[in-house]
């Protein structure tokens, strides 16, 4: 006698097991604010981390199309990346990415001739997209003094607005489009993503960017303003390239390493997008 399998869980509207994703969300949180608030480098190893499993996790997801991407030389050079952007600055980023982009090509070349332009080309890809965007990260904790990593300084209270104001654009996303989603912005790409989603994205970022730059930074209004709606449109980009990149695939998800969210990938998609503008912004309006 055969068995058939378990249907899947319809988690309704919302697309995902939401008990699920509050615990795993909160847990990450928790983390990443203990780090930030006791010792920095702890929260520079969580980005070197991160960063080493969002590498693996594309090269999984890869696969699926024949493309083999060289995981070690990648996730060395991404964790290097990450340490030099925030103990050198932008200038060692770029050079290390440089760097890292040759060592690269050069590691292909033993694998022969055949798919080393394609395996190439995924890699620079991979490498600009998760390693490389990663490291503004670095960037912006060190605003507040690469080797102060005992103390709230500028950069942990800019990293805790960035995170802020991403995940406001998440939960405003969420909450209108369960609510009130209607009207479809992607239906190809993302069925789930509407515009009314969209505009409660927007309205939670500009609220959540002005509260927090004003307060916490002691910036000036219209740059909480700016932010939220640099945030809103570089998130929904980020998840819509994602989406994108998923569908190419042929995968819902980049992994399940992450109880209730998919895979790593699948949360780091608005941050990635997020973080340069960000940085770009606060640098020079705010800490400079």
């Amino acid at each position: 006698m055969t068995t058939s399998p378990a249907p899947a869980k319809d988690h309704g509207r919302a697309g995902r097991n939401l008990p699920a994703a509050i615990g795993s969300a909160v847990v990450l949180l928790a983390a990443i604010a203990a780090s930030l608030a006791f010792w920095k480098i702890a929260f520079l190893g969580i980005v070197a981390v991160a960063v080493v499993v969002a590498i693996w996790e594309l090269r999984q997801g890869l696969l699926a199309k024949g493309i083999d991407l060289p995981e070690q030389p990648l996730m060395v050079g991404g964790v290097v990346m990450v340490v030099v952007a925030y103990f050198y600055g932008a200038p060692a980023l770029v050079t290390a990415t440089a760097v890292t982009a040759l060592v690269v090509m050069l590691w292909l070349l033993r694998r022969g001739v055949d798919g080393y332009v394609q395996n190439a080309t995924a890699s620079v890809f991979t490498l600009v997209y998760v390693p490389f965007l990663g490291s503004f990260v670095a960037l912006l904790l060190a605003e507040g003094g690469a080797t102060d990593f005992d103390r709230w300084d500028d950069g942990a209270r800019g990293i805790t607005v960035f995170i802020l104001v991403t995940i406001a654009s998440d939960i405003g996303g969420y909450v209108a489009g369960v609510l009130f989603g209607r009207h479809p912005m992607a239906p190809v790409i993302s069925p789930k993503k509407s515009w009314e989603g969209f505009v409660g994205s927007a309205v939670f970022c500009v609220v959540a960017g002005w509260a927090l730059v004003v307060y916490l930074l002691d910036g000036d209004w219209w740059v909480g303003v700016s932010l939220g709606l640099i945030a809103v449109v570089m998130a929904t980009l980020g998840d819509l390239c994602e989406s994108v990149i998923k569908r190419d695939l042929g995968v819902k998800d980049m992994s399940q390493v992450i109880p209730g969210h998919g895979g790593l990938m699948d949360r780091l998609d608005s941050l990635l997008a997020t973080i340069a503008p960000i940085w770009l912004l606060l640098h020079y309006t705010v800490f400079a």
